[in-house]
């Protein structure tokens, strides 16, 4: 079982590529960064658990029941007051980009009590726990709650990940990522950072993703692995992805994926995460892992919505470089 925490919220998105002055009505999905990589991992065969809380009304039940329609374990919900959090997506096309509004204050996750979560149950049997730099953002409380579930997994022996996922907007109680975060990212074993997210987090200053892994790894004498995904985006619909990783010795990147037309790029790094997941439950080698997680996140681009529907065969497919698109039958 792989365990995930996080926070997850109502997508509403303009239809098509309007922009929000033209929408008269916006369809309705659901997703999370952690959730994300959950359901991914469901659609996997892996199973998969989220742990979060929703409000005690139709809205919260509602997205509680969209997650566990896609398989994944949904014990580990739990109601309170509060609200849901909201985010509103505009789909750009070409030169434009596209864009994100987000209406999460006050959430019940936000406003959640960490004595809720008994961690050592609810990670008693799992292969491993992954979280996002979003979380501890959101407010002390959930940062206090993601601090608690690292340190019982740690424990407990099992593997941590992180995805370091940086939103300045999103830190508004008081502390900054640079006070809260290292001390997260020191009980892990697995991070995705990019160069960005290093220096605007850490402090890290460098020359390149290598340079950027190294003086992680000596900063985070826990870390094992340091992965992300590289994008050159040549327009709102057309990027190219690349995946990168470094263990302290080994430096592999991935075959470089031209994603055109991208139908949503939302989730795709919540792609690149459970792909690895899986590739490193599954495989032996690190390039094999590497190259099964951008394939992922690759094929993620082409499937609305917040979270990655595909197969471990599909998946395989795009890894092997079938990437045709042609009809099956």
């Amino acid at each position: 079982m792989v365990i995930t925490f996080g926070e997850i919220m109502m997508r509403l998105t303009a239809p098509g590529q309007q922009r929000f002055v033209q929408a008269t009505n916006l369809g309705i999905t659901y997703g999370g960064g952690e959730a994300n990589t959950a359901a991914a991992l469901a659609q996997m065969g892996v199973p998969a658990a989220h742990v979060t809380v929703f409000p005690e009304n139709d809205l919260g039940k509602a997205a509680a029941a969209f997650f566990q329609k896609f398989g994944m374990d949904t014990s580990h919900f739990f109601f309170r007051d509060g609200r849901l959090g909201l985010y509103f997506m505009e789909t750009g096309a070409g030169i434009r980009p596209s864009r994100i509004v987000y209406d999460r204050y006050e959430s019940a996750f936000a406003k959640l009590d960490p004595a809720v979560f008994d961690w050592e149950k609810i990670l008693t049997g799992a292969r491993w726990f992954h979280w996002t730099g979003i979380t501890p953002a959101v407010s002390a409380t959930a940062a206090q709650a993601c601090s608690e579930a690292i340190q019982t997994a740690r424990r407990m022996g099992i593997p941590v990940s992180a995805d370091v996922n940086y939103r300045r907007v999103l830190w508004q109680y008081g502390q900054k990522a640079s006070d809260v975060m290292p001390a997260l990212v020191e009980g892990c074993d697995v991070a995705v950072c990019t160069e960005g997210d290093a220096a605007d987090i850490f402090g890290i200053q460098s020359t390149d993703f290598q340079d950027m892994a190294r003086q992680m790894k000596q900063r985070f004498p826990n870390l094992k692995q340091i992965i992300a995904t590289r994008r050159d985006t040549l327009s709102a619909n057309n990027n190219r992805l690349t995946g990168l990783y470094f263990d302290g010795t080994n430096y592999h990147e991935s075959p470089v994926f031209d994603l055109n037309p991208i139908v949503d790029r939302i989730g795709g790094g919540d792609a690149f995460m459970a792909g690895f997941i899986y590739g490193s439950l599954t495989y032996t080698d690190p390039e094999r892992t590497l190259a099964f997680a951008t394939a992922a996140s690759a094929l993620k681009h082409t499937i609305e919505g917040d979270f990655n529907l595909a197969t471990v065969s599909e998946v395989e497919q795009i890894m092997l470089g079938d990437v045709s698109g042609r009809l099956l039958r």
